[in-house]
């Protein structure tokens, strides 16, 4: 009895395996999917938005030209220019550059720094340990060596539209020439690839306490 029972189920009450809809399965003209990317990549694979949402950066590199005030030093005028967060492949690791000084030469620093950023570079929130090198010049005194500190960035909108970042580093740590530079950073685009920031740097050493104030144009890559 129970043999002729299951003979005589319906097929179609045996649980039936669940399909995943693709893309593949879309009634789109031929025309449409060959001039979408995106649907090709989609009917290749289904992506995994959420992961590539994480790995695709908040924010972009920049090549920075602008005007420097120095109001500590007479309220000198100068220039500088540099490159922000320049990529190493898609690691969190990045290199960043600047150069400023004062058109009559009192002022004057540059340096190269390594990040490396600890949250997936997506994040609205992220926070980079620093370590570079970097020599300053003023009349009062000078000094060069490693740099050490940290980066925190706040992605107000990604893509480079907006953010605010905090650093704090100190120059040759431990030592009679140590100087500690704090910069607070405020970005916003103005275009799809310019952007105008602000840079306000104070500079603390033994010696004397020195500011700088930075209106920079941004080129976004």
């Amino acid at each position: 009895m129970v043999l002729f029972l299951l003979i005589a189920t319906p097929a179609w009450s045996q649980p039936q395996p669940h399909k995943t809809p693709s893309a593949a399965d879309l009634d789109l003209k031929p025309e449409i999917i060959e001039s979408s990317p995106v649907l090709q990549r989609w009917m290749r694979k289904v992506p995994n938005v959420l992961e590539e949402i994480d790995r695709d950066p908040s924010f972009r590199t920049r090549l920075r030209l602008g005007y420097s005030l120095f109001p500590s030093t007479n309220n000198a005028s100068g220039w500088s220019f540099g490159v922000e967060d320049l990529f190493i492949s898609e690691s969190g690791f990045t290199i960043s550059g600047d150069y400023h000084a004062a058109f009559d030469r009192q002022r004057e620093a540059y340096g190269v720094d390594l990040r490396y950023y600890v949250r997936p570079l997506g994040n609205y929130i992220n926070f980079a340990p620093i370590i570079g090198y970097r020599q300053i010049e003023t009349g009062d005194y000078s000094t060069d060596g490693v740099n050490v500190g940290a980066r925190l960035l706040l992605v107000l909108s990604r893509g480079g539209a907006a953010d605010i970042a905090l650093s704090q580093s100190w120059v040759s740590p431990g030592t009679d020439d140590e100087v500690g530079l704090t910069t607070l950073s405020f970005g916003y685009a103005v275009t799809h690839n310019l952007r105008l920031s602000t840079d306000l740097q104070r500079q603390n050493s033994r010696q004397e306490k020195d500011s700088r104030l930075g209106i920079v144009l941004e080129w976004m890559l």
